[in-house]
């Protein structure tokens, strides 16, 4: 499992986590996807501690264990 493997929780914990659940696709979630140009869940935003989305971070769909570290290491490295 991606967010259990322990490399990628020791990188998550050095990250503000939030988490919207857009899975009942009401008017609500449809309005965040619409907002966050995301096509729907699974979607991974970052952004910057001032607020600033890093667009070219985002991860959309599912990543293995393996590539989401990656993934977070580009993101820790900026």
């Amino acid at each position: 499992f991606t967010f259990t493997d322990p490399g990628v929780a020791q990188r998550m914990g050095q990250m503000l986590l939030l988490q919207a659940d857009a899975t009942a696709n009401n008017a609500d979630d449809r309005a965040l996807l619409k907002r966050f140009r995301l096509f729907g869940p699974p979607g991974i935003m970052f952004f910057e501690p001032g607020g600033k989305e890093l667009p070219d971070a985002r991860v959309v769909g599912f990543q293995d264990a393996k590539r989401f570290t990656e993934s977070l290491d580009r993101v820790l490295t900026r």
